[in-house]
């Protein structure tokens, strides 16, 4: 299920819900969710590049064409990676001071949270760790509750808890962790992923 109009159309069924922001992908995508919400939107850009590992918002023209189509805060890349283009200093710089809007850092590791706050990021999230060469031992562990928890007590910025959450108790996991807020995915916007754990469970 993808395109603007089922993107918008579970844009409405999350606030429904009780969601208080939504995250989405591309400027088509974000543009109907914002003819439908009034919801905070979590915008991102997935631009894949063969010569570099970083495709969240990595660069500053794709940061600007979701802001343009109705983005409220920005998501990109963190981590420390290979990345055509600016630095992530002078990215998350630019995009706050060029479109006014909040840079919304999506980490792997304690590391890329640290620094991206250090750099200005207005939230750190753990939506990479699992996902990166580094962490991908972590994919199958859940929540990284240890990250969310580590990085809640040394830095001041807030800690968005995000990646493989399935369950509504891992969020209260979360929030005890030091989490400031949880988006939640796949478990909710993927029928056939929710389906297939239904569908496994039966038949262990």
């Amino acid at each position: 299920m993808h395109g603007p109009v089922f993107m918008a159309a579970m844009a409405q069924a999350a606030e429904q819900g009780g969601a208080l922001a939504l995250r989405a992908n591309g400027p088509a995508d974000i543009a109907a969710i914002r003819a439908v919400s009034a919801l905070p939107i979590i915008g991102i850009l997935k631009r894949w590049d063969d010569r570099f590992p970083v495709y969240i918002t990595p660069d500053f023209a794709a940061a600007a064409l979701i802001a343009a189509a109705g983005a409220d805060i920005i998501a990109l890349d963190a981590t420390d990676r290979p990345r055509d283009g600016e630095p992530l200093g002078v990215l998350i710089a630019r995009i706050r001071s060029e479109l006014g809007k909040p840079v919304f850092a999506d980490c792997a590791t304690f590391e890329d949270g640290v620094r991206a706050a250090r750099l200005g990021a207005d939230y750190i999230a753990t939506t990479l760790s699992g996902y990166t060469d580094e962490t991908a031992g972590l994919k199958a562990t859940g929540p990284d509750i240890a990250l969310i928890a580590a990085l809640a007590g040394t830095i001041s910025t807030p800690i968005v808890a995000e990646g493989r959450f399935e369950r509504p108790e891992q969020l209260e996991t979360a929030f005890a962790a030091g989490a400031h807020a949880v988006v939640v995915g796949t478990a909710i916007t993927n029928p056939r992923e929710i389906t297939r754990r239904f569908v496994t469970h039966a038949r262990a």
